[in-house]
């Protein structure tokens, strides 16, 4: 292996550590939300799953922006913020198409089955996200190309 080709790797694994710190913390939030609502709130079960779905999306640009991402281009602000909020509906879609496939088509409506669903559900967005916000959402800036990103990748 070539030493680009570790370096990029090692700022790959760098990046992924970084939006996997942030993602965990978004799983909390998301999981932490879903099950305050499930037990004080009047909801249906995926109606709380969005509710905390879109409430850890929120939590989770703060993260990346400042953290994951912190170097990326400031210049587009208004593109970023775009592209993240569509993403993040399509990861919304994903994970609670999957919460619901696992709570009405495999009736898992207890707390336990329901929160695994959930989870299976953000395991499967998160995937989606990783790939959409690194490739399309938090871009380096020119001159400072990441090692992670090959050249001419925006």
């Amino acid at each position: 292996m070539s030493v680009a080709s570790q370096s990029r790797m090692a700022g790959l694994a760098r990046e992924a550590a970084r939006f996997g710190a942030v993602g965990v913390s978004g799983i909390f939030v998301n999981l932490g939300v879903y099950n305050l609502l499930r037990r004080y709130a009047s909801l249906l079960v995926v109606q709380a799953g969005v509710i905390a779905t879109v409430t850890a999306v929120a939590f989770n640009y703060v993260g990346f922006r400042y953290f994951t991402y912190r170097d990326c281009d400031r210049r587009r602000r208004l593109r970023r913020i775009t592209l993240f909020l569509a993403f993040s509906a399509v990861g919304v879609v994903i994970e609670n198409g999957v919460f619901y496939g696992a709570t009405r088509g495999l009736g898992w409506s207890s707390p336990l089955r329901s929160s695994a669903g959930k989870f299976a559900g953000i395991a499967l967005a998160t995937a989606f996200r990783f790939w959409a916000y690194r490739t399309w959402v938090f871009t380096a800036l020119p001159a400072a190309q990441d090692p992670a990103r090959p050249a001419g990748e925006e």
